[in-house]
């Protein structure tokens, strides 16, 4: 029962972030701060659904699989999201600010 619980927690809670950083994406005004909603909450919001993912399954071979994809994004998400800024940047792409207009 207790078990049940925190599967139900951490499920809403990841779709909380996913549903922020789909916010984010749709609301933020240039590349690089809707990179970092995407990196951010996105990668927490997947996290806490492969959590519950994984306390669903108990002890069995898809909790390892389960923690490996959590680490892969923990290392490929943020790395992502640098290089999508980084290259922007070097292309002259420039942030918005609050004079420019949408």
């Amino acid at each position: 029962m207790v078990i049940q619980g925190l599967i139900a927690v951490l499920v809403v809670g990841g779709l909380f972030f996913a549903f922020v950083s789909a916010v984010g994406l749709y609301r933020l005004p240039d590349l690089y701060t809707r990179a970092h909603a995407a990196s951010k909450s996105d990668t927490l919001g997947s996290i806490l659904s492969l959590s519950a993912v994984a306390l669903a399954f108990g002890a069995d071979v898809a909790t390892i699989k389960v923690a490996m994809l959590v680490a892969l994004m923990l290392i490929t998400s943020p790395t992502a999201a640098h290089a999508i800024a980084r290259a922007a940047h070097e292309q002259g792409i420039e942030p918005w600010t609050r004079g420019d207009d949408r």
